[in-house]
């Protein structure tokens, strides 16, 4: 798993910008929903093509998050990135970022009927949890993920966003739920990427302008249970 350390710069600027570290102080679970990105066969599971090694040291803290939200009275939402309309919705990144090779890799390892699509076996997702598709980077685009509209309807306004990959898929997701006024944490021991450089690069930059990055056990300490909630 990554270690990360928030540096003693962020801290100072987080404090001048909004007077503490964390903005958090509670996290209302009835509003709240751990949104798990991408930990699919394709990118978790070993021999993979895309395989994030470290992927498969969160699942724990990813279970025991989605296992105390739902306890709380909160929500869980699985995302898997699916390779249907890639090509005709986001065709440019196919045709000039991605070599031929990975094309191909790419839409037969996310075709909803291969073992790359399914979630990673050793996750506890319930068939009682939300689950998402989406085309391109983000769960929050309009019109190429469904997950905003669910989350919507469930009266969901706080997002803790957790997967793989750190600085592409989640920080993308994390960035735009705060852009469509969500209130968004990262969990830096429920995120992964291929180094630590490029874990912390993401979180620095996050919490200095888009959201909280905390860890598991400080998530966790800050849910308020549904039925410990005040009525004005």
């Amino acid at each position: 798993m990554h270690r990360y350390v928030v540096p003693e710069a962020v801290k100072e600027r987080l404090l001048r910008r909004q007077g503490k570290l964390i903005s958090h102080d509670t996290i209302d679970a009835a509003r709240a929903a751990l949104v798990v990105v991408d930990m699919q066969n394709f990118f978790v599971a070993k021999g993979f093509p895309l395989e994030v090694v470290l992927a498969r040291a969160i699942v724990p803290n990813i279970n025991r998050m989605a296992k105390a939200m739902r306890a709380a009275g909160g929500a869980v939402a699985w995302v898997q990135t699916s390779a249907a309309e890639a090509l005709a919705r986001w065709g440019n990144h196919h045709k000039y970022m991605l070599t031929p090779e990975r094309v191909e890799t790419r839409l037969a390892g996310l075709d909803e009927a291969s073992e790359g699509f399914k979630l990673y076996s050793e996750l506890e997702a319930l068939p009682t949890d939300l689950r998402a598709k989406k085309t391109t980077y983000s769960a929050f685009m309009p019109g190429l993920s469904d997950l905003d509209p669910q989350l919507r309807a469930s009266g969901i306004d706080t997002v803790l966003i957790t997967g793989t990959a750190t600085n592409v898929c989640c920080e993308t997701s994390a960035r735009d739920a705060m852009l469509l006024d969500y209130r968004v944490i990262m969990l830096s021991d429920g995120n992964a990427t291929w180094t630590d450089e490029e874990h912390a690069a993401t979180l620095n930059t996050f919490q200095l302008f888009f959201g909280d990055v905390m860890n598991t056990d400080d998530a966790i300490a800050r849910l308020v249970p549904v039925a410990s909630r005040k009525i004005a």
